[in-house]
This record gives structure tokens, sequence and C-alpha cells, in this order.
């Protein structure tokens, strides 16, 4: 328990100590790539003595083929089975008897994973993360494992939870043709119906340094974590296989569809999708930033007037989902008791048509760009964020500077710019409206 605290306000020094720099100041990196492919980017910071040492794989749900999805969740999964030197079960133990914690998740485009450690423990987080790329267990045992671990998890956040299908079914009636049509977490059947020749094909194809980046943030010293990372990363051979990455574009949508969704919930919901650039291009920034005027706080538009004026919901909330191709932005609602579905999507196109047609007032601009600013210096402070802010941006923009720079693509958005990208992409023909309805009101 004592050693737990003193690493639990380890990294909140570390939190305080970065809040407590000016925003002026630049965050110092070494970047360079091994003769393998493997990317490597290191952050020195020696405020406190804990570190981060993470990996991206530029694999996500939307590189699987078609019948055989899950398989980017499920290997963040079967990554901690252990590999030649762990024993089948002992990563996690490895790392918090170390004093560290670790965690992995998954996206539409990457999976990553990550150990927060006391500084004197990198070159484990490092020989560990080098075991999982060069040798992990993937064998018939492991598959079998979390297979009924990845099916429970499905069971308990999406089919048995209220609104748990949300965004399975948002994105399978907003995409026909992308990969994004499938979320990560994937089906059962497929899961079930893959062979073990088939999961190590996938680990041979994406689990291979020239599809990694490895992103180290804390208390080191940059030559001698070099030397780490040529001492177990060096001699893992470069992938030999071409890294599959989807060319389908997602045919423009030109009429809205609809879908009622019976839940076991006692209160409706309302979902509107609209699609949306990809991240990164100049309208992602002003979408960006209007789902900030929409609900960015408590005294946003959308629950300052559903849930406080109007009192037609308990809950209403936007959020933009930033993707490496075109994604979508998502507004939605939980209806207060009483409220039908369809009055409260009338209140919710009502506060979009707002933002359409009433220009925002200086002091509510400004107001948002200090909340941008705000977001974007507390995404940079731990080490565990810029780690991970670093590794994305590399990936998706090949630019690591951008931790420093992207900033300033936000303050060039102007009022005019939000309420254009509400315009432009927040249409009628461009979304798709979700109406979660309890079971009760299903006609028998």
């Amino acid at each position: 328990m004592k050693r737990k605290l003193i690493i639990c306000l380890l990294w909140c020094a570390t939190g305080l100590a970065a809040m407590a720099q000016s925003k002026s100041n630049k965050i110092e990196f070494t970047e360079y790539t091994l003769p393998n492919g493997l990317h490597v980017i290191l952050h020195q910071d020696n405020s406190t003595p804990n570190v981060a040492v993470s990996v991206l794989y530029h694999v996500g749900s939307k590189n699987e083929e078609k019948g055989r999805t899950g398989f980017a969740h499920f290997f963040e999964h079967l990554m901690f089975e252990g590999t030649e030197n762990i024993d089948r079960g002992q990563y996690m133990s490895m790392v918090q008897a170390a004093g560290g914690s670790l965690n992995a998740n998954t996206s539409f485009d990457r999976t990553y994973y990550y150990e927060l450690l006391p500084s004197n423990q990198l070159a484990l987080g490092i020989w560990m993360e080098a075991e999982r790329l060069k040798g992990a267990k993937v064998d018939q045992t492991g598959v079998e494992t979390q297979r009924k671990v990845v099916q429970e998890e499905k069971r308990m956040r999406v089919d048995n939870q209220p609104y748990g299908t949300l965004l399975e079914n948002t994105f399978g009636l907003a995409y026909k043709e992308h990969p994004y049509k499938i979320t990560p977490i994937g089906t059962f059947e497929d899961l079930n119906n893959a062979k073990i020749e088939e999961f190590r094909d996938f680990y041979k194809t994406f689990y291979v340094p020239n599809n990694a980046t490895l992103s180290i943030a804390g208390d080191i010293n940059v030559e001698e974590t070099k030397k780490l990372i040529e001492q177990y990363f060096g001699s893992i051979p470069k992938g030999t296989k071409a890294i599959p990455r989807p060319t389908i574009k997602e045919p423009k949508q030109t009429e809205e569809r609809r879908k009622i969704v019976y839940d076991n919930i006692q209160l409706p919901a309302v979902i509107q999708a609209y699609h949306i650039p990809a991240q990164g291009t100049p309208d992602h920034y002003a979408l960006s930033m209007l789902t900030t005027l929409l609900s960015g706080g408590e005294s946003a538009r959308l629950p300052k007037a559903l849930v406080d004026k109007q009192q037609k919901a308990v809950a209403a909330q936007s959020i933009p989902f930033p993707t490496e191709d075109p994604g979508l932005f998502l507004t939605y609602a939980i209806a207060s008791v009483g409220t039908e579905a369809q009055v409260l999507e009338d209140a919710m196109n009502a506060e979009i048509e707002r933002v359409k047609t009433e220009p925002l007032s200086d002091k509510e601009f400004q107001k948002l760009r200090n909340q941008i600013e705000s977001q974007f210096v507390q995404q940079n402070s731990t080490v565990a964020g810029r780690a991970e802010n670093l590794a994305n941006y590399h990936v998706y923009y090949k630019d690591a500077n951008l931790i420093n720079t992207e900033i300033d693509r936000f303050m060039k958005v102007t009022k005019e710019d939000i309420q254009r990208v509400a315009k432009e992409y927040l249409t009628k023909n461009n979304r798709v409206v979700l109406h979660y309805l309890p079971k009760s009101a299903e006609k028998k």
C-alpha cells in the first residue's frame, strides 16, 4: 500500500510540475529510426523520477479482413499472455512488482501499449516491449483464453450495458463501405471462426518493427536510453510482408438514414452522427472547436439549453471521432422523464440551427479559445500524455513536433469558420439519426 501511495504521489507531482510550466515552453524530443524500421521518439524530463514506455502499432480495426473483425482488439488482450521469456500471466505482475502500472487500448486506427514505471525500471519496460514485439505467445491456449475474455467484455460493455450498442449501431448505419462500419470489438462469430494460423499471420503482418513507434518520456538519459533500445530492439528483424492499408472511400451520403433501437433502458436517447473530414484537415480543427462550443462543460450550449433551461434531457453532449480516414461528429442526448424522443430531437436540431444562424459573440469565442488552449496544455501535462501524443503525431501526421505547434492550427480558426463548418457538415442529408427506446415501447 505504501509503495502504491508513493507512486501515485509521483505521478501527481509530474502533472503539477508540467502544469506549472509556461504554455510557451517547448517540449524537446529526439527521434530516429532503427535499420529494422522501428521509429523511436525520446523526451527527457527529469523533474520527477518516473518514465512512460509506450509502443504504438499502426493497426486498428480498419486493417482487418472482411469476416475476421475484432482481431486488432483481440491482440490487445493476447499480447499480455506472455512471451518466450515471460511466463504466461506474468506480464502484469512483473510490472506491478517493479512499482509500475500498464495498460493498452485499441481504436479504428491503432493499438497502443504502455508501462508507467519508476525511472530506475526503464530497462524493464524497454525489455518487456521488445519481448512482446519479437516473441509473443500466439498459441492455442492463449487464443482460447482470450476469446473468452473478449467475449465477456463485449457482453458486459456492449450487449448488456444500457445504451451499450450506441457506437455499434451508429457506425454500422453511417458507413456502408468503409471498415469503420464495424467497431473495434468485432463480432463473436468472426473470432470463434478464426483459426490459430490466422492469428499468427496477423501477428507476423502487423507486429513488426517497421509498423511500430516506440515513444519514451520521463526521467531518462537520452544516450543511455538509445543503448538500451539498440540492445533489446536492434536485432528484431524487419517485417517481410506488405502492411495492408485500406483504400476504400466511403461514398458521399445523400440522404438521412434513421433507425430505432429498442434497448433495456428507462429513458429514451437520441443520437445524431454527421460525416466529417479526417483528423488533421483544416476543417477538423473548426469542428473540434464546434464540439467544445456545444458541450465543453456544463455551461456549453447543448447541456445549458436541453438540460438546464428546457429540462428535456438529463444529459447532452457532442463528440467528434477524430480518425485517420473521414470520421463522424456525434451529438446525443438522454431524455428526461416524460420527454419523447422526437421532442428531444427537435430541441437538438434547434441548437444545431442556432450555431448556423447566430454569430458567436466575442466573449463566447474568447472563452472557447481559452478552453482549447487549456485542453491542449492538459493533454501534455504528464510524461504519459507526452509519450502518447508524440507517437500519435508521428504516426498520423508524420510530424511529432505538432506536440508544440498544433495549437496554432486551432488558433487560426475564426468565428466564421465554426459557423461555416456547421452549415457545411451538420446537414440532414449528411447524417444518421438513432432513437433508443425502452423495450416496453416496442410493439408486440
